[in-house]
């Protein structure tokens, strides 16, 4: 076979055509990079090309204090700060031995389901946005700022929010904050309906997800893909439900694993906004548990010097894209000596490989944006 690299233009008839899409396009969500292969309309074969946004994370680690790494940590995945900043201080909790309050557990439980809402309002909006509907993105946004403003009230933060610290939360809510959070949740809750008008209920956008891009569940354990992706293919797996951390397993009567058996686009999508709806039932599960706690501490009191004892421990949280893993080794110093971190972006991108061949240019667009990744949890 004779290949042929171009740009923008076509290549001899004989020939199978290499184009990149990316590291800048629209589809890509930032700055990745697929180089595919074209016989025609068709893709004979691609490879995600990643690295292009490396920060080194992992190696600041190492140059950083246990209380900094928090920092750090929140930052790869923009979409879900509470949930990375919460892996990494369960890993260094582990590591110590150390007993958080229980108000501290039901409110990380509580802000790590709103956090995972605000992801997947993102993904539901940018989704459709797209396949060519650009209202689905407004209403999104209209969700997200609720939720933003009581996230934003309480920590001060939109994006990352810095709000976990090693031994509980950095320090108590404001007054009259739930009843604003649960008020949130319930507006929201009230207006979720219209992605299941506006976008389930499209033919056009059921026309361009249905059947394509089907993921098998061999190739989601081969790759190791994880979250809503993998339940999409019918693989009922959920960290909170089994290996429950914080205070899921008191919330098991509330917990809903979504799956579905097709593992196409439009199931991933479907997965997607059923979790958010179950997200927001956990939220309101949270809240009413922590009205019934007695007042009490959110943190635990540390020494000026946190230094970590020598050995390794590995943590994993079920992060709103997949399984997060943080595998951290001390020597017994103030800094990791390693700190290795397994994002779901990372192997859930891998799947393309497999995902795209066979497939029409056409509805390259529709896969990728179905795979809810973000770029730097990707590179890291």
């Amino acid at each position: 076979m004779t290949e042929t690299m171009i740009g923008i233009g076509g290549g001899a008839e004989s020939t199978d055509m290499v184009l990149n899409i990316g590291p800048q396009h629209p589809s890509t969500h930032g700055v990745l990079r697929l180089r595919i292969v074209l016989d025609g309309e068709q893709v004979v074969s691609a490879e995600p090309v990643v690295g292009y946004m490396h920060r080194g994370a992992e190696k600041l680690f190492e140059a950083r204090d246990y209380r900094q790494i928090i920092m750090l940590a929140n930052r790869h995945d923009w979409l879900s700060a509470f949930s990375n900043e919460l892996g990494v201080v369960l890993g260094v909790e582990r590591m110590l031995g150390m007993e958080v309050p229980e108000r501290a557990v039901w409110l990380r439980t509580l802000l790590a389901e709103l956090n995972r809402v605000l992801n997947h309002l993102m993904f539901l909006g940018s989704y459709p946005l797209e396949l060519g509907g650009i209202t689905p993105m407004f209403h999104a946004f209209t969700e997200r700022e609720e939720l933003q403003a009581v996230m934003e009230e309480l920590s001060g933060g939109r994006m990352h929010y810095m709000f976990n610290r090693v031994g509980g939360l950095k320090e108590d809510l404001p007054a009259g904050w739930p009843e604003r959070a649960r008020a949130a949740v319930a507006a929201v809750r009230a207006r979720m309906d219209v992605f299941d008008r506006l976008v389930l209920g499209n033919e056009i956008f059921r026309g361009r997800t249905r059947g394509i891009g089907v993921l098998s569940r061999e190739h989601v354990h081969a790759y190791g893909v994880s979250g809503p992706i993998a339940r999409a293919s019918g693989v009922d797996f959920d960290l909170r439900r089994d290996e429950p951390y914080l205070a899921y397993g008191e919330l098991a009567d509330v917990l809903k694993v979504v799956t579905r058996e097709e593992g196409d686009c439009l199931a991933r999508f479907e997965c997607l906004l059923q979790q958010t709806y179950n997200s927001l039932d956990l939220a309101d599960a949270c809240l009413d548990r922590y009205a019934e706690l007695p007042p009490g501490p959110v943190n635990q009191r540390l020494p000026k010097v946190l230094k970590a004892p020598e050995g390794h421990t590995y943590a994993w949280t079920e992060n709103p894209l997949g399984i997060n893993g943080y595998y951290l080794v001390s020597k017994g110093e103030k800094t990791p000596y390693r700190l290795k971190l397994r994002s779901a972006s990372y192997n859930n991108i891998q799947a393309l490989a497999v995902l795209l061949p066979g497939t029409l240019v056409s509805d390259m667009v529709s896969i990728l944006g179905s795979l809810f990744f973000v770029v730097g949890d990707i590179d890291k």
